[in-house]
């Protein structure tokens, strides 16, 4: 068995939403000191959809494919869902991460509550809570 999916090997060899968006509405970073993986999540947010999602990440192909993926899924979606997207949703939807990679997911949840909690603050609203 391999030890990545095909899914995360596409996400990492060909991730999508790959940059900045400098009008981003919320940017939101996180960083996991032990691996040293840091992740930006830019969103650009139209009538509380997420009309754009991009990202910067410096890590390994797991931290990669997460961000490709969670901007992938939060794309076209109404604010409040993209606020709770969970790192299962991710890792599924890549068909799975090794055990010690699942933190990659964990950065991509986490970069996007901050990206949309910057959002709400950037508006002067407390807007929806982040899940704890």
């Amino acid at each position: 068995m391999a030890l990545y999916s095909e899914n995360v090997m596409d996400h990492f060899r060909n991730p999508r939403n790959v940059g900045v968006i400098e009008d981003a509405d919320g940017v939101g970073e996180v960083g996991n000191a032990a691996c040293g993986d840091i992740m930006r999540i830019y969103l650009k947010i139209t009538d509380n959809i997420v009309s754009d999602a991009k990202f910067e990440t410096f890590g390994c192909g797991s931290a990669i494919a997460s961000s490709s993926m969670a901007t992938e899924l939060i794309k076209g979606k109404p604010l409040e869902q993209a606020l709770h997207l969970t790192n299962k949703a991710v890792t599924e939807a890549l068909d799975g991460l090794p055990l010690n990679k699942l933190h990659c997911s964990v950065l991509a949840e986490e970069a996007i509550q901050a990206a949309v909690k910057d959002y709400y603050e950037r508006q002067g609203s407390t807007g929806i809570e982040c899940p704890e």
